[in-house]
C-alpha cells in the first residue's frame, strides 16, 4: 500500500492499525481528530511529513498481522467495543483509583502534579461511565436493529433521536473531551515517566495510566473512524 501525504489519518489507521504506532510515535491524534490528512498534520506540529512517510511505510510492511475491523459487520463490532474495551474501562477504572489515592497520600507533598491527575482520571471514570452507558442503551442497540433490518429487508422505525447521527455527535464530543483530558495526564506525568523517588505503586499506576490512554485511543480510534461513519451511511441506505 502506498502511503501519501494527502491520506485521511483515521481512514489509514483503519485500513491498517499499525499506522497508529507511528502517529503515536510523533503525537499526532489518529481517534479523535483522524480527519485531516498527513500533511495537514505534520504542518501543525511542524513535522517533515518525509520522516512521517517513511516510518508510516517500515511499520505496514512488516510481518505483523492487523484485524481488519473495516470488514466486520457493525453490530460484531459494537459487541466486539462493548465486551473488550467498555468492560476494560470498568476494571481498570476501579483499579487505578485506590493506586491514584495512595501514592497522593505517600508521595503528594513532593509531587503535587499527583492531586491533579488523580482528579483529571476521576473526572474521566465519571464522564466515561455516562457515555458508555448512552452508547450500551442508545447508539449501539439502533446499530444492532439497523443490521437486522438491512439482512430482513425490512423497514426500520425512526428513532425518538431522529437521525443515529444526533446521538454520535454528542459520543464523538465526549471523545474529544476525554482524549484532552489525557494530553493533559501525559503532561503532568512528563509522558507516564516515573520520577527517582517513585516506589513500585507509584510506578505501576503510570504504567496503567498509560495503558489506559493506549486502550482509549483504540477503542475512540474504532467508534470515530470505522463503527460511526458506517452506521450513518447504513442509515441513509436504509430511509433513502
Amino acid at each position: 500500500m502506498e502511503i501519501k501525504e494527502n491520506q485521511n489519518i483515521g481512514e489509514l489507521v483503519a485500513q491498517d492499525y499499525r499506522a497508529a504506532s507511528v502517529f503515536k510515535k510523533y503525537k499526532i491524534d489518529f481517534c479523535c481528530n483522524g480527519n485531516r490528512t498527513i500533511f495537514e498534520a505534520c504542518e501543525k506540529s511542524k513535522i517533515d511529513p518525509s520522516k512521517i512517510l517513511t516510518d508510516l511505510d517500515a511499520a505496514t510492511q512488516t510481518n505483523e498481522t492487523s484485524i481488519d475491523f473495516q470488514s466486520w459487520p457493525l453490530d460484531l463490532l459494537a459487541d466486539y467495543i462493548e465486551k473488550k474495551h467498555h468492560r476494560y474501562v470498568e476494571e481498570k477504572t476501579l483499579e487505578i483509583k485506590p493506586y491514584l489515592a495512595k501514592i497522593c497520600k505517600v508521595h503528594g507533598e513532593h509531587h503535587p502534579e499527583l492531586f491533579k491527575i488523580n482528579e483529571e482520571f476521576l473526572e474521566c471514570a465519571g464522564a466515561f461511565a455516562a457515555h458508555m452507558k448512552k452508547e450500551e442503551l442508545i447508539v449501539f442497540p439502533f446499530i444492532r436493529k439497523m443490521v437486522a433490518s438491512k439482512n430482513s429487508k425490512q423497514p426500520i422505525n425512526k428513532p425518538g433521536f431522529g437521525t443515529v447521527q444526533n446521538p454520535i455527535n454528542l459520543m464523538m464530543d465526549d471523545h474529544e473531551a476525554e482524549g484532552e483530558r489525557f494530553v493533559r495526564i501525559s503532561e503532568l506525568s512528563n509522558d507516564y515517566t516515573p520520577p527517582e523517588d517513585a516506589c513500585n505503586t507509584y510506578r505501576v499506576t503510570l504504567a496503567l495510566l498509560k495503558e489506559f490512554e493506549d486502550d482509549l485511543h483504540l477503542h475512540v480510534h474504532l467508534e470515530n473512524n470505522i463503527l460511526f461513519p458506517k452506521a450513518i451511511e447504513m442509515e441513509k441506505e436504509l430511509t433513502h
